[in-house]
């Protein structure tokens, strides 16, 4: 693939929010909760300009929630059992059906969706949403189960704790007594016997609140309170089931899926399902969120997974350099540790489950994360993923309620995201609402990401880390800069970041292997072109002596030479 992948995340329930007074546990009537229709072309012109190549919307199949639908007959939920008011997007309550909540129009909510899909694809991007296919809601139910397909759990018996033939694990005979408020708001406690597991392979009645208690583990086949013992003879019912539901989205024309927690589905299923869909449906993308770096290539090469999340790699090394917590020596060692699966891995300095970087959990001051993000972005050509706000510098340090003050931007309750709710201003796009450190974080992203998107020495050149010949350089703090080299045909990138908070002049070695390795002619003086700033320097390119520059604090330099 040529393109660099740039994947906006974003949850439309919160985007298109204009509320800037939202209370804590307020219900939709109180706080709003944006739609779909928010998304329009306007608004994806300007995504769009990013550098965006694909959307990521999160939340958008029905999940359990504590507001009421039953005028429009979808079944309510239990409120002891929804995180927050909104509940949470991966407590699926009906995988055939659209949330609810970001329609404008709940009847024609799937029309809704369909729409959003067309408008995306017409302003020149694609479109992914999740699959969530290791646990579902407690009380899940399809109203809009296709014909001739039948509902989870449906022909199950509650009699035994595991059977192939089962879709849920149960523990017979005990009702379930969460460790945790069984009531909430409902006037009676809810009740559920026989209990089922809970989806983080919970395999007992008494699920505590740091669980995913609100959700019920899928059975896959894998007898997991017995040693493991895997049954995938006959193909167990759970994989055709969810097999439709992956045909049945890819039937709405999305171009990928971002499968939550996939390790905890057996890598057999994936290696079963993915060529069914992609027979059918052979452009459609299938990125896993994987955290166990021993699984990664079982899960690519085996799972034929498109990409997996480089979160315990690279995002983890490049969070704690940018926090001073390691050496940016670090981030060699962690794309050697990948083994040859580096244009894999999907990147990302931002989630849903991770804390903004601007809050007081992470870096506090999001300036400090763009040379995070220049070797996030250009180390290779594996896609990148930017979470909404990231470019404007979100806090992430609201009360929201269910989500308390932790740096993240909630996934469980109606709210607004205050630097989303500036840059939009009403559907303006003006920018007049952004303070001048939000405007120019954003150009500073813009500019990153857009090189990415340009630059073939990124898209599709070579990768040469500088770092082994710059240990205690005279003029190189290797804990506090990190370089490497981009090449593709007669166009060469060196790309320099600096960690530091004071400006830094440098002198970079590089050795004769990077010549020999990249074919580079031996030149005393080069021009080259800095594509973040246009501003133009002379650098030489020899082996047996030092090329130099300087950088700013917290920033970097993508110098381009012709050679």
């Amino acid at each position: 693939m040529n393109n660099k992948i740039i994947i906006y995340q974003v949850l439309p329930r919160l985007f298109g929010n204009d509320n800037n007074r939202c209370i804590n546990n307020g219900d939709i009537t109180k706080n709003g909760c944006g739609k779909m229709s928010d998304f329009n072309a306007k608004t994806l012109k300007e995504i769009k300009k990013l550098g965006t190549t694909h959307i990521w919307y999160t939340g958008i199949i029905e999940h359990a929630t504590q507001t009421d639908y039953r005028r429009y007959n979808i079944r309510p939920d239990h409120p002891a059992i929804v995180k927050g008011k909104a509940g949470s997007p991966y407590a699926i309550k009906d995988y055939y059906d659209v949330n609810p909540d970001i329609a404008n129009d709940v009847p024609e909510r799937m029309h809704e969706f369909e729409d959003l899909v067309n408008r995306t694809h017409k302003a020149g991007m694609k479109v992914i949403i999740d699959f969530v296919p290791n646990h579902v809601a407690r009380q899940y139910h399809s109203d809009s189960q296709p014909d001739g397909t039948i509902e989870l759990g449906a022909n199950d018996d509650p009699n035994h704790d595991f059977s192939p033939y089962n879709n849920f694990y149960y523990i017979p005979q005990s009702e379930l007594h969460g460790q945790f408020d069984m009531k909430g708001s409902a006037p009676e406690a809810y009740h559920e016997f026989p209990a089922k597991a809970t989806g983080n392979n919970r395999f007992d009645a008494h699920p505590n609140i740091n669980d995913w208690y609100e959700t019920i583990k899928l059975n896959y086949g894998v007898d997991y309170q017995n040693g493991g013992t895997c049954c995938f003879s006959p193909t167990p019912d759970t994989w055709i089931k969810m097999l439709d539901i992956l045909l049945f989205w890819a039937s709405k024309k999305i171009d990928g899926f971002r499968c939550d927690m996939a390790e905890m589905v057996p890598v057999e299923f994936w290696e079963w399902a993915i060529p069914k869909v992609k027979e059918q449906y052979p452009g459609i993308l299938f990125i896993a969120e994987v955290y166990n770096p021993a699984e990664y290539k079982n899960y690519l090469f085996r799972g034929n997974f498109d990409y997996l999340y480089d979160k315990v790699g690279l995002y983890d090394t490049l969070r704690n350099v940018i926090c001073g917590y390691d050496s940016a020596t670090a981030i060699t060692r962690s794309w050697q540790s990948l083994d040859g699966i580096e244009q894999r891995m999907l990147n990302f300095l931002e989630n849903h489950d991770e804390q903004r970087i601007a809050s007081d959990f992470f870096a506090s001051n999001p300036r400090k994360a763009i040379p995070g993000l220049i070797v996030s972005a250009c180390m290779n050509t594996n896609p990148m993923m930017i979470y909404f706000g990231q470019e404007y510098g979100e806090l992430g340090m609201d009360t929201e309620g269910f989500s308390g003050r932790d740096g993240r931007t909630t996934i469980f309750d109606y709210w607004s995201i205050e630097t989303i709710r500036r840059w939009r201003n009403g559907g303006k796009y003006d920018g007049k609402l952004l303070g001048e450190d939000q405007k120019h974080l954003y150009s500073v992203y813009q500019k990153v990401l857009n090189i990415c998107a340009t630059e073939e020495a990124i898209t599709k050149g070579l990768f040469f880390d500088l770092m082994y010949a710059n240990h205690e350089g005279w003029r190189f703090n290797e804990h506090k800069q990190y370089v490497f080299l981009r090449k593709y045909e007669n166009e060469l990138l060196l790309i320099a970041v600096n960690f530091d908070n004071q400006p830094v002049d440098i002198a970079i070695n590089i050795p004769s292997h990077a010549f020999d390795y990249l074919q580079l002619p031996s030149i005393d003086s080069y021009k080259a072109t800095d594509l973040l700033t246009g501003k133009k320097e002379e650098i030489c390119l020899l082996p047996q002596k030092a090329t130099e520059t300087s950088i700013a604090a917290y920033s970097g330099k993508i110098l381009k030479i012709v050679l």
